[in-house]
């Protein structure tokens, strides 16, 4: 016992040195870590940080885009991002890889091969789940129901946006497209490629907000913890000056020339010259923003990014110079059919080559004689003074809307021959939307207004206003006196016996214009050949007395086969007249030849007797619409105090029992009316004016009841006749031999 003792002291002295240690370690580590705040060169305080504070994403909408009256063009949707979980740990995951390809190949714009290798290439590499690219995403509400009833295990989706343009094909380069990009980060952020959201996204694209909060380990917050939230920014609001009634005019007449002449382009503008607004754009080939089907055909904004020789539309702004310097004389004759600027060049000839023998100016101005407009420029401008206007009118510069990548014209003004073929637009090369700014001076007395494609910039949370777009005068090339002499000589093309624009009247309304009929360059340099190779406009404003609408529209290389082969007119006008006719009955101008509209206020009619209440109306001018059969008046529509036009519909109801009225040839705000005040559930069938009711004349009105009305625009109508008429009469409504197009 006795010899085991010095052994027992010496291993007890021993563990008292390590466990001494080991203290002064623990110490020393204790305080080192409490001074510095690192453990193993990690900042502790960053850790725990990152183990128990957590942030999330406020994901901002970007903004909406709308047109002139606050109707959605382009906004903001919510769709579902499909992934398939592949990690065994998991208690849901992708069991059965070929019978998940096969069943999302029904829903997905993707091969069941391509998805089976997605999933079996993700199984391979240990992934924890797999993504389906673009075809997994943007996936419809309806979609992804359809998708979950299979039941698939391992097949998720996530909350996502995506943009929604709910009018299809709808002024689709104007307004253009964004697409979600990927960010080095692996998230996804959307973008503007073209048009509106490509020139605005930085005030479309929002600010993404946040929120932070600390948890315990198992992801709760903590009791008493605040929550730190910073606010999402939706991205600014864009509203347009398109006005979508009219921009879907322009797009229905589109496409129904655009199916029967099967033209190579078609371009068209519709603007206020009053304000500089477009009013409406399109062309074709155009595409469908929400799939991008059809963009290959035409990455461009024809209108704006796209300069050509504008042919006889040109003869409009050199016959405004002549007139302005006091050296047009209408009455004056001259020898048409060719001419030479000096006496070595080439001589330029009429589109008819030989010419009307001594005929006026402004019978050369209504057949679009080249060898006038020539004779103008040099003779009677000179070229010097000729080449001011060009600037005056702004060929030589872009007009500065509000669209990315406008180009310029190409002002070709350097040999005596380039200065003629420039009166009467060969040679030279300038854009639509160049000559939409030119016409506002023609149109608006004089001033040229800049274009303009946005009304105001609005933010969308609070509503206010933060840019708005005002009417800007640009250049004043001619005065009030010479743009209304102009604008009547320009009538005279369309109702003159030898005018090239007869094609283009419109029934009550006064139409000044000029035709058009460029040669297109080949690949060679030389000009097409043949009677359809040839970019045939109009560039038209009525009501010509005060003009409230400038339409321009371009069709190149039209199919016209037969008595149409060459006469370009049918497919242009085709466009011009419904869109013009129908924009001006929807604006609600009226007709040229009917006199002021007087306004009234109405007054209260309530409790007055009907005849009293119709004797009044009628002495106004206004036209009283009596629902029911009693003796008193007991409401009205429209109310006390409103202002009414002239020959406006006042809707009266009776103490009696409400009857149908005949509402045959009502615009549909009248019938509203009627069906506002009987509480009637309104459907309509078609646009334009009433042609039938489902509820028939002096039927009984009962509140619930559906109403049915059939619409049909006046040229609708009009079309309709003249096929009956023409008919009957055994004839087509017009030879084309009477057609003359320059």
């Amino acid at each position: 016992m006795n010899k085991k003792q010095p052994y027992m002291n010496v291993g007890a002295a021993i563990l008292f040195v390590i466990f001494g240690l080991l203290f002064f370690v623990v110490l020393f580590r204790y305080f080192s870590i409490q001074f510095t705040g690192e453990a193993a060169g990690q900042p502790l305080v960053a850790k725990a940080q990152q183990k128990y504070a957590h942030q999330t994403i406020l994901q901002a909408s970007r903004g909406e885009i709308l047109d002139r009256n606050g109707e959605i063009v382009a906004e903001d949707t919510s769709a579902y991002k499909l992934a398939a979980v592949l990690s065994k740990k998991m208690p849901k995951h992708v069991k059965d890889p070929e019978k998940t390809a096969r069943e999302l190949a029904k829903y997905l714009d993707m091969d069941e091969t391509e998805i089976y290798s997605r999933l079996t290439n993700g199984i391979k590499k240990k992934r924890f789940q797999v993504e389906f690219g673009k075809a997994g995403k943007d996936i419809s509400y309806d979609t992804k129901a359809k998708i979950e009833k299979l039941k698939l295990p391992g097949i998720i989706f996530q909350r996502d946006s995506k943009r929604y343009y709910p009018n299809g094909v709808f002024a689709s380069h104007l307004v253009g497209y964004a697409d979600q990009i990927k960010q080095d980060n692996g998230t996804y952020k959307t973008v503007g490629k073209m048009g509106i959201e490509s020139e605005f996204d930085k005030e479309l694209t929002g600010k993404n907000g946040k929120v932070n909060f600390e948890s315990d380990v198992w992801g709760y917050i903590l009791p008493g913890d605040k929550q730190k939230i910073t606010p999402a920014k939706d991205g600014d609001d864009i509203y347009l000056t398109i006005d979508k009634k009219i921009q879907t005019f322009l797009e229905d007449a589109m496409d129904k020339v655009d199916k029967e002449y099967k033209p190579k382009k078609m371009i068209a503008i519709v603007a206020d010259p009053k304000t500089g607004d477009i009013l409406a754009m399109g062309q074709r080939p155009t595409f469908q923003p929400k799939t991008r089907e059809g963009i290959t055909d035409s990455w461009h904004n024809e209108a704006i990014e796209t300069s050509f020789e504008p042919g006889s539309t040109m003869k409009i702004f050199t016959l405004a110079a002549a007139v302005q310097e006091g050296v047009f004389n209408p009455n004056e004759q001259y020898m048409s059919g060719s001419y030479r600027v000096t006496n070595k060049s080439q001589p330029i000839h009429d589109h008819n080559y030989s010419g009307w023998g001594k005929i006026s100016y402004l019978e050369g101005v209504q057949r679009s004689s080249n060898t006038a407009f020539a004779k103008i420029a040099k003779e009677k401008l000179g070229f010097d003074t000729f080449r001011k206007y060009l600037t005056k009118f702004g060929f030589d510069k872009p007009t500065g809307i509000e669209l990315p990548d406008e180009t310029s014209g190409k002002i070709q003004y350097t040999y005596p021959i380039e200065k003629i073929t420039t009166a009467y637009g060969q040679g030279t090369a300038i854009t639509p939307i160049q000559q939409i700014q030119a016409a506002t001076a023609i149109a608006n007395d004089g001033k040229m207004l800049k274009p303009h494609v946005v009304k105001k910039i609005v933010n969308h949370n609070t509503g206010k206003t933060i840019e708005e777009t005002v009417p800007e005068v640009v250049s004043t090339p001619i005065s009030k006196d010479t743009a209304k002499k102009v604008r009547d000589y320009l009538e005279t093309v369309v109702t003159s016996k030898n005018g090239t624009g007869r094609r283009y009247k419109i029934e009550g309304y006064s139409v000044a214009g000029k035709t058009g009929t460029a040669s297109i360059p080949g690949s060679d340099g030389k000009y097409l050949t043949g009677a359809n190779n040839y970019m045939f406009s109009f560039l038209g404003m009525a009501p010509k007395e005060n003009p409230k609408l400038i339409v321009y529209v371009a069709v190149q290389q039209p199919e016209l086969t037969g008595e149409k082969a060459g006469q370009g007119a049918y497919p242009v006008s085709e466009i011009f007249n419904p869109v013009m006719q129908n924009s001006l009955h929807y604006l609600n101008i009226q007709p040229s030849k009917v006199e002021k509209t007087a306004l009234n206020k109405l007054a209260d009619f309530q409790e007055k007797s009907v005849d009293e209440t119709v004797r009044s109306l009628k002495a106004k001018g206004l036209e009283a619409v009596v629902l029911g059969k009693g003796m008193n008046v007991t409401d009205q529509i429209p109310k006390e105090g409103t202002t009414v036009l002239e020959g406006e519909k006042v809707i009266i109801q009776t103490d009696g029992d409400l009857t149908a009225p005949d509402m045959t040839n009502w615009s549909l705000r009248d019938v509203m009316k009627v069906a506002n005040m009987a509480g009637l559930k309104l459907s309509t069938k078609g646009k334009g004016y009433v042609i039938g009711q489902s509820i028939k004349p002096g039927t009984t009105l009962t509140e619930g009841d559906f109403l049915i009305v059939n619409l049909k625009t006046p040229e609708e109508k009009w079309t309709e006749e003249s096929s009956a008429a023409g008919k009957e009469k055994g004839t087509s409504k017009e030879s084309s031999k009477d057609i003359i197009q320059d």
